[in-house]
């Protein structure tokens, strides 16, 4: 299934994509696409539906986070090798493990607002991982019982506040609008193989990421099991699991570094095999 939360911000309704990719309301049958909605058997049940019966919904309405009150969100650093090189940084032995505030998360294809006096602002196409189950001290053997599915994420960044402030990197995380979500929470059955999915983002235009799932250090089962050893993992949360190489911060013009930020006007798009795409627009920063 392909679940989605569409309307105006803070008013939501829950739905899903049919198969034939047309938006269904499921407000009568579930009151939102909440953590609670997220388990094997709530899922099963949803997916008993008979979804031409469910109301049509007309027009293209503005899609949010596919998950209404995320509880944590938790992002994996340097998680692609390339990636690493490129940021001149090594590759990790161990998950490298922060957090994004949950109040950056809003919908794919709304603005991205810059941080007042931001000048190192930054793209990173990743695979989302959304938990469906608690888990605590899983095995990488079950990790997979405890995911609901996937979803597709920008990593917005901030690389001055990252990584020249000082201190841990979060505080160039969560920044407002910094954590799109979405379009859809694609449920784990119609992703049998998370570790092989192309991915890619465009900036203004221009294909600047370009990789897939299967370069990632630490896959998906490591990540659930690796980051259940150190906090309770609860239904709703997300993991977003790093991203390729080609971020703004990593650009070279004849060997030598000539990094891209995003400005005001710029567009980024993205999407991941099976998971949508994101579409935003870059706009100055508003009290």
């Amino acid at each position: 299934m392909k679940l989605v939360r569409y309307g105006n911000p803070g008013k939501e309704k829950p739905g899903l994509i049919d198969a034939d990719g047309k938006l269904r309301d499921l407000s009568k049958v579930i009151k939102d696409v909440s953590p609670d909605q997220l388990s094997d058997r709530a899922l099963a049940k949803l997916a008993k539906l008979n979804t031409a019966k469910l109301p049509l919904v007309k027009g293209k309405p503005r899609m949010g986070c596919p998950i209404s009150h995320v509880p944590k969100f938790i992002a994996i650093g340097l998680n692609y090798a390339d990636h690493a090189a490129e940021s001149n940084m090594p590759i990790p032995k161990e998950p490298i493990v922060f957090t994004k505030a949950t109040s950056c998360i809003q919908g794919p294809n709304d603005d991205v607002m810059l941080p007042k006096g931001s000048v190192k602002s930054d793209w990173e196409v990743e695979l989302g991982i959304v938990i469906g189950t608690t888990a605590r001290h899983v095995s990488q053997k079950d990790a997979f019982n405890y995911v609901a599915g996937y979803c597709l994420v920008n990593d917005v960044s901030e690389r001055e506040y990252q990584l020249e402030r000082g201190g841990s990197w979060d505080k160039g995380k969560g920044c407002d609008t910094f954590g799109p979500i979405g379009p859809w929470l694609v449920t784990r059955d119609e992703v049998p193989n998370p570790q092989k999915l192309h991915m890619w983002l465009d900036h203004n235009g221009v294909r600047m990421q370009d990789g897939s799932t299967k370069t990632m250090i630490f896959g998906v089962a490591k990540i659930v099991s690796y980051v259940s050893q150190f906090m309770t993992l609860e239904p709703g949360d997300v993991i977003t699991t790093g991203t390729p190489p080609g971020v703004g911060m990593g650009i070279k013009k004849n060997g030598k570094p000539a990094p891209v930020f995003l400005k005001r006007g710029d567009t980024m798009s993205l999407g991941i095999e099976g998971l949508g795409e994101q579409h935003q627009k870059v706009v100055a920063f508003k009290a």
